[in-house]
């Protein structure tokens, strides 16, 4: 029911309107009455009414001030004014505040009813209009999320109707982002420099940013705090300036977020800290995608379950012999380019997997086949991880401790040991137990301790280790130490 309270310094209208009125008839309910301004206040402030009925002539704070004091707090408040004879002035000071009508005494209770009607029509009004707002705003944000989706999955061909759902913003529009998500549905924080839409997959969640200016230092740092908050893993692809180029984003993103969550359950991968394979095409299928993801992390279980997925699909396609054999030799071939990854090398002498799968005449041998050569470049895979993983962690290790003060990245230090940045970041977290930049970060944070113990500055010690704001760094060193650098400074 919508409240009501009565605010008079007359006893005969408030018990009047008491009594005579029947407030549920309208939907309403008073809910209390007051003989002076400051009172009425306070009311205002614990029963917080929908519709208020106040003298304009009232003891403390007259009724005007208090209609100001109400409406600044809940402008959506109905305000009705009772007025004497020749308060026409006051009357136009209530109109200008906002009042929706003013009643001029002596009040009658058929002035009350007529007053009341009016405003149920106009509640009405008011809560069909913002029905119809909302459905419209709903419905815009369905089209959306729609054209959107259908601009990941088909690229160019979707760019007209997407400007149609996006509206005047497009033409704004000078990159994107996207963003694959794992987890319940966070919400990233509204910035005037870019509109998030978020849009389901069928599988994952995913967030396409449309930036109206370039930030890319001011959107790094909402993303690393967004993630840390939220404790969700996120994978970004790279920001392009082209709008086609959105489809390119999309994989990178579903990319990141599939190494992102072998690498760590939380936090935010970068589709540049996975890296990539230059000689692999961008245009596999997910069931090619998988395999790959299955040999880098050295899951051999993984893999072949997966491969009796992508028999079953190629089942499915009904092929004939020659795309068959087509499609088991690209496959070998992407294997072998895994394989290079991690510095090893399946061209040994006789290795002529065009010419052996031309030898065998029935499918059962050609998946036979596909078989043995993926596990046996799973075991030169494994067998490198082995002999390379102690010495090439241990020659990243000391140049991150000697260079945590400066912008590293995982194709600086891949490049370091001569490895895949893909196939090292693995391999780092193996045998680690943390991601390289976990382990960055855990330089940097141990380096700080130190230098805050001497009595540095911690804008200085922020810089010094490396972070290019002081919030970033206070924020990355209070989930460090569960202090703040300043609370650190006072205990040490």
């Amino acid at each position: 029911m919508l409240k009501v309270a009565i605010f008079d310094d007359e006893f005969i209208v408030i018990e009047g309107l008491k009594k005579m009125i029947d407030w549920s008839k309208y939907g309403m309910e008073l809910v209390g009455t007051a003989k002076d301004g400051n009172s009425a206040l306070s009311l205002f402030h614990s029963e917080h009414p929908d519709i208020i009925f106040t003298d304009i002539r009232m003891p403390g704070i007259d009724g005007l001030q208090l209609i100001e004091k109400v409406l600044a707090e809940a402008p959506e408040t109905k305000c009705i004014v009772f007025s004497g004879f020749n308060e026409f002035e006051y009357v136009r000071r209530a109109i200008r505040l906002g009042v929706i009508d003013y009643l001029e005494k002596p009040i009658t209770i058929p002035m009350i009813e007529e007053a009341l009607q009016k405003i149920t029509l106009r509640i009405n009004q008011e809560k069909e209009m913002s029905e119809l707002r909302s459905r419209w705003d709903r419905n815009r944000q369905e089209l959306l999320q729609k054209a959107t989706l259908d601009l990941l999955l088909e690229g160019k061909e979707a760019i007209t109707r997407w400007r149609e759902s996006f509206g005047d913003e497009a033409k704004q529009v000078i990159g994107i982002t996207v963003i694959a998500i794992s987890g319940e549905r966070p919400s990233l924080q509204l910035n005037a420099s870019f509109k998030a839409v978020l849009v389901w997959n069928g599988t994952t969640q995913i967030l396409v940013l449309f930036h109206f200016e370039n930030n890319p230092e001011q959107l790094s740092e909402l993303l690393i705090e967004w993630s840390e908050q939220e404790e969700v893993t996120i994978g970004s692809g790279q920001t392009y300036l082209n709008i086609t180029d959105i489809s390119k984003s999309y994989r990178e993103a579903l990319h990141a977020l599939r190494y992102g969550r072998f690498l760590d359950s939380k936090g935010w991968t970068k589709f540049e800290e996975v890296g990539k394979n230059n000689k692999i095409p961008e245009d596999l299928s997910a069931q090619e995608e998988a395999i790959l993801y299955y040999m880098r992390t050295g899951n051999k279980e993984g893999l072949l379950g997966q491969l009796d997925k992508y028999i079953q699909w190629l089942d499915s396609q009904k092929l004939n012999p020659d795309m068959m054999e087509s499609e088991f030799l690209k496959l070998v071939y992407l294997g072998m380019e895994v394989v290079k990854e991690t510095g090893e090398e399946t061209q040994q002498t006789g290795y002529y997997p065009q010419k052996d799968i031309r030898e065998l005449n029935t499918r059962e041998e050609m998946t036979t086949w596909l078989y043995s050569q993926m596990e046996m470049m799973m075991e030169l895979i494994n067998s490198s991880k082995k002999s390379n993983k102690h010495k090439a962690v241990e020659k990243a290790k000391e140049y991150m401790e000697k260079n945590y003060h400066q912008d590293i990245t995982l194709q600086e230090v891949a490049d370091l040991v001569g490895m895949n940045p893909n196939y090292f970041s693995l391999l780092f977290k193996e045998e680690m137990g943390l991601t390289y930049i976990k382990y960055l970060t855990k330089c940097r944070m141990e380096k700080a301790k130190v230098m805050l113990k001497e009595g540095q500055k911690i804008s200085e010690v922020s810089e010094k280790v490396g972070y290019l704001t002081y919030r970033h760094f206070s924020e990355v060193f209070k989930k460090y130490t569960g202090m703040t650098p300043g609370q650190f400074k006072e205990n040490k």
